[in-house]
């Protein structure tokens, strides 16, 4: 592995055990349910300690191994969040996360939105000054508060915020049921004017957030749908360039030999459209609007993917991690079978001759080129077919779109499976390793690319979920891991001696 590799490696190892001891110190005090949604949270990260941390000191656990650590892993994960949810009927733990509730409350912010801005004098639950401050019109309000009723939330408090308002309370049965419930009492009331949240206050209580429907996001404007064609040119631009560089010339000073160059930016063309398309028939199927992609243009390999937003609110979590989820497995999967492809397609004047050393470049693609190739890759020289450099650049691509920071495909899908708090973290922790990378390999300008647009562009998450409270199921948490455990093992190259031990480059 690269120095920048091997650091970074070992930055990934030392971060996620400072998490798991965190988790760990955190949950401890909540008897065997937290222990055992500690150890729930945790499971999945044993393939990655495994794996990453063997790697780090020169040790390789094959392709088969990975696998079976990933099905056992996924088959404890499944097994304790039965235990999980049987002690969650405690009441002792009930009374232990009160605890925890109360201590939270106690150092609790003052700006807060959702604490009761108004004073101690209240009238039926409702602070005066907080009703005083009310934008909502008193008919609408009164409309609101009458679809609350003791059998699915049992409002004690209203608080003013920005054009609506705030429903402190008692979340009376399933988080989703009820949610749907309201909304529906809501249309019937007053039409499509309101949306209702169910989102959790600071301390993890579920309160319900009603706000005029003119604050629902926005279609893209005729200047952002400008520079989207733009930006869609320019990607046009710089794959044809990255191709003619891959081929040995510059393109755009021999554009006579566009024939040469035209498959290869086809095939990056092809797999940005696949994960492009799988955001969009997701998004369809769950009934949301999303723009059209704004793609990233990029000299080094031709394009970083695209950015696309959310023209629509999100139902729940579950919505957001499959929109999320369904771009880098259709992109990833169509990458994949191109690199398969090429790699059995690949034999002696097949096409590009590069060096052996560029299959130690990542994990997974050096350890799928062994067992296809065998021998061949421990020549000086392999030659390929040019599929197994556009089925890795397509690999890549959707590996860095699965970083799990702010509104990347990754992050998205930390923030469905493990809340917003959980995806604020490792946004910053994504950012600090970027940053950690791009200050001991000042070269890659890559890492630095993605430092700057992350930093700048894609760290705010996406806006809650109409429904916040209820959690994706096991198997969408399971996928994610899964996700994100891929990710790492595109971008993290071997170590030189673990290269030189599996016969991977000279």
């Amino acid at each position: 592995m690269t120095t920048a590799g091997n650091t970074t490696t070992i930055a990934l190892l030392i971060i996620t055990i400072g998490i798991l001891g965190w988790g760990y110190y955190r949950n401890r005090d909540l008897g065997k349910f937290g222990i055992l949604s500690w150890l729930q949270s945790s499971v999945l990260m044993v393939p990655w300690l495994l794996s990453f941390g063997s790697l780090s000191v020169g040790l390789y656990i094959n392709l088969a191994g990975i696998l079976l650590l990933l099905v056992i892993s996924s088959g404890l994960y499944i097994w304790l969040g039965s235990l999980v949810r049987l002690a969650a009927q405690d009441p002792g733990t009930a009374v232990k996360i009160a605890e925890r509730q109360a201590k939270i409350q106690s150092k609790k912010p003052i700006g807060s939105i959702l604490q009761s801005r108004g004073s101690a004098n209240e009238t039926g639950g409702q602070t005066m000054s907080d009703l005083e401050g009310l934008n909502m019109p008193d008919a609408d309000l009164s409309s609101v508060k009458s679809i609350f009723g003791i059998d699915t939330f049992y409002a004690t408090e209203t608080v003013a915020y920005q054009q609506g308002a705030i429903f402190k309370g008692n979340l009376r049965g399933q988080a989703a049921a009820v949610h749907q419930r309201l909304t529906d009492k809501l249309y019937n009331k007053i039409g499509d004017k309101y949306r209702l949240f169910l989102v959790p206050d600071p301390e993890n209580r579920p309160v319900v957030v009603v706000l005029p429907s003119t604050n629902d996001p926005q279609p893209a404007t005729v200047g952002q749908q400008i520079l989207g064609v733009v930006m869609f040119i320019a990607t046009i631009a710089t794959s044809l360039e990255s191709m003619g560089v891959f081929l040995g010339f510059d393109f755009y000073e021999h554009t006579d030999r566009l024939k040469e160059v035209l498959p290869l930016a086809l095939g990056i063309w092809t797999i940005l459209i696949a994960h492009e398309m799988g955001h969009q028939i997701l998004a369809n199927m769950r009934k949301v609007k999303i723009s059209l992609p704004f793609f990233l243009p990029t000299g080094q390999i031709g394009a970083f993917g695209a950015i696309t937003r959310f023209e629509s609110l999100v139902p729940n979590r579950s919505v957001l991690f499959d929109v999320a989820f369904a771009g880098p497995i259709a992109g990833g999967l169509v990458s994949l079978l191109m690199l398969l492809v090429g790699l059995f397609l690949s034999h002696p004047g097949s096409g590009l001759e590069i060096p052996s050393q560029f299959f130690q470049g990542s994990i997974l693609v050096g350890s799928i080129a062994k067992v296809v190739l065998g021998t061949g890759i421990t020549q000086t020289t392999v030659s390929i077919n040019p599929l197994v450099v556009i089925g890795w650049l397509g690999l890549v691509i959707n590996a860095l779109n699965l970083m799990p920071a702010g509104q990347l495909d990754g992050g998205r899908i930390v923030q469905a499976i493990y809340g917003r708090k959980t995806a604020q973290r490792s946004t910053l922790v994504t950012l600090v390793i970027l940053g950690f990378v791009a200050f001991f390999n000042p070269a890659n300008l890559v890492i630095l690319y993605w430092l700057i647009l992350v930093g700048f562009l894609q760290r705010s998450l996406e806006r809650p979920s109409l429904d916040e409270i209820t959690e994706p199921d096991d198997t969408r948490a399971i996928l994610g891991l899964v996700a994100l455990f891929v990710m790492a093992a595109i971008v993290i190259p071997f170590s030189p001696e673990l290269a030189a031990r599996m016969g991977i480059g000279v």
